[in-house]
């Protein structure tokens, strides 16, 4: 029962918190960010704002990071860029909290989260790219393309694989088997997003058929489980350097001590993109190990 739904029933209940796998969380997660974006759900529940409105002030609060670190006087701009760019976390994680106290989760609140984040991001890239180029001149765009481009697929990566992994050990659903409404816009959106993330690691969906195919059977999940947590302890751990949290750090690190987004940029287009490349083939390659277990074990 929500709390909603208790209320509505004239039973007082004590929402709590979700637990989300230890294994998942960074310590700015685990200690900071999810902390927090409960402690906001829980005041947002008790106003009309929807898990989906929640979304669009995350990706608002993003864009006026980017102009603070624009338009601001240093050192003013890059503290308060910075810490509205941390604020984001703590409200992207909000809707999700939000949306399962309320029982409001569904596919196409994942896909309004997930285009809030792109696109707030995208705006975010640009102001930067326009105060660099006042900077460096027009070299400035390339740069910021690439290092944008980059992150949308680093993104990608690091999210497909922990939406994989969660539904695999967890049984979590997520887009790529629980679309519901796949028409239109939307549905269009969905494919693109899951086409990017299997041409990335494309012997995972042999592993997710298995699990999908093994419902109900407690014992067989078990069983295919094994071969996943036992690959799974480094590939983790690599997700995590590729995440997020450390690019707004970054960002802000940057813009503090050069007044310019260029070292954020080559972070993210240089190291995290070499990250990425590695991240890919270890986990291709644990999922052709764990897709031959699999399979032997039919």
């Amino acid at each position: 029962m929500t709390e909603a739904k208790a209320e509505l029933k004239g039973v007082r209940t004590v929402p709590q918190r979700p637990i989300r796998p230890r294994e998942l969380e960074d310590p700015l997660n685990y200690h900071v960010y999810h902390p927090l974006a409960w402690q906001l759900a829980r005041l947002l529940a008790r106003t009309p704002l929807t898990p989906n409105m929640v979304s669009v002030a995350g990706g608002i609060t993003v864009v006026i990071a980017g102009i603070c670190y624009t338009e601001l006087a240093w050192p003013v701009s890059a503290l308060l860029g910075m810490a509205l760019h941390m604020a984001w976390h703590v409200i992207d994680g909000a809707d999700g909290d939000l949306a399962r106290m309320t029982g409001r989760t569904s596919p196409r609140g994942e896909m309004i989260d997930g285009l809030c984040d792109y696109s707030s991001h995208i705006v975010l890239y640009i102001l930067l790219a326009m105060f660099l180029e006042g900077q460096i001149g027009w070299i400035a765009w390339p740069i910021a393309i690439l290092a944008g481009v980059a992150h949308a697929i680093q993104s990608n990566h690091v999210e497909a694989q922990r939406r994989f992994y969660l539904y695999w050990i967890y049984g979590k659903p997520w887009l790529n088997n629980q679309r519901g409404d796949t028409g239109g816009l939307f549905g269009w959106l969905v494919t693109q997003y899951l086409r990017v993330a299997a041409g990335m690691t494309p012997h995972a969906l042999q592993i997710d058929a298995a699990i999908t195919a093994a419902k109900g059977d407690p014992a067989r999940l078990e069983t295919l489980r094994a071969p996943i947590r036992a690959e799974a302890g480094r590939l983790l751990k690599i997700e995590k350097m590729l995440g997020p949290n450390q690019r707004a750090i970054v960002l802000g690190a940057a813009m503090f001590l050069t007044n310019s987004p260029l070292a954020y940029f080559a972070f993210g287009g240089l190291w995290l993109t070499a990250l990425l490349a590695f991240s890919v083939a270890a986990h291709n390659a644990a999922a052709r190990r764990i897709a031959e277990r699999v399979a032997a074990l039919a």
